[in-house]
């Protein structure tokens, strides 16, 4: 089986004069959850970007479960999936009819659809047109759509945006979970605390730029000590 760790070496992204990744160089193992922390434009987006296929780098390679991006992207684009920061549902369909069409499109039974709506708490509401979901319903079927097809790469910019305590943590256990079984995942985030609760490891993006990668742990460990240094 082809590895799915991700690799980016020197990654630029320009926009005009404009660096919204500046010399960025990373990995992720196979089978590890990687946070990618850091504060609204940080160019967290922008890479994951790149990662899916949509963006061309300005310059550097990414190698994703041993392939080229862009120019391998066919051979990686049927083995992961992504969540995207906004919705892009079709309204007038119901959830169940929603995941159905995408069941299609990655080629696998409808048979699946029905178990990914209940992991993710939406069974009851699965032929309720989905103009009528709340913000957080919606996410989660964002979430559901992306499983169907037990993707061996899961992408995820910021997974638990608009969600309740109770759907936090529900989808924080299915990413363990998914991790646990194998499942590479690459999610953004600005929330320390959800890293500290479920990443292996996290980088610590600013302005494009690395500042640190780390265990959650460790970092925190570190941070901490900084501050107890500086009150005295």
């Amino acid at each position: 089986m082809t590895p799915t760790g991700i690799e980016i070496n020197d990654l630029v992204v320009r926009f005009g004069r404009f660096t919204a990744v500046d010399r960025l160089t990373l990995s992720v193992k196979p089978g590890e959850l990687f946070g990618f922390l850091g504060p609204n434009g940080a160019g967290k987006t922008t890479t994951i970007k790149v990662l899916i296929g949509s963006l061309r780098p300005t310059s550097g390679s990414v190698r994703v479960a041993g392939y080229e991006i862009p120019s391998e992207f066919e051979q990686v684009k049927p083995i992961f999936g992504y969540v995207p920061d906004t919705e892009n549902h079709i309204e007038e369909f119901t959830g169940r009819e929603n995941l159905e069409l995408y069941a299609d499109l990655y080629n696998v039974p409808r048979s699946v659809v029905g178990p990914a709506l209940a992991r993710l708490e939406l069974a009851e509401a699965a032929d309720v047109p989905v103009r009528r979901y709340s913000k957080g319903m919606r996410r989660k079927l964002l979430i559901a759509r992306e499983i169907l097809h037990q993707p061996r790469i899961l992408y995820l910019d910021e997974p638990t945006a608009n969600l309740d305590i109770h759907s936090t943590d529900l989808v924080r256990h299915l990413l363990r979970d998914l991790a646990s079984k194998g499942t590479t995942i690459f999610l953004t985030t600005h929330d320390m605390d959800e890293v500290e609760q479920i990443c292996d490891r996290v980088a610590i993006l600013c302005k494009g730029k690395l500042v640190e990668s780390d265990t959650p742990t460790n970092f925190v460990t570190r941070h901490v000590k900084r501050i107890i240094a500086a009150q005295y």
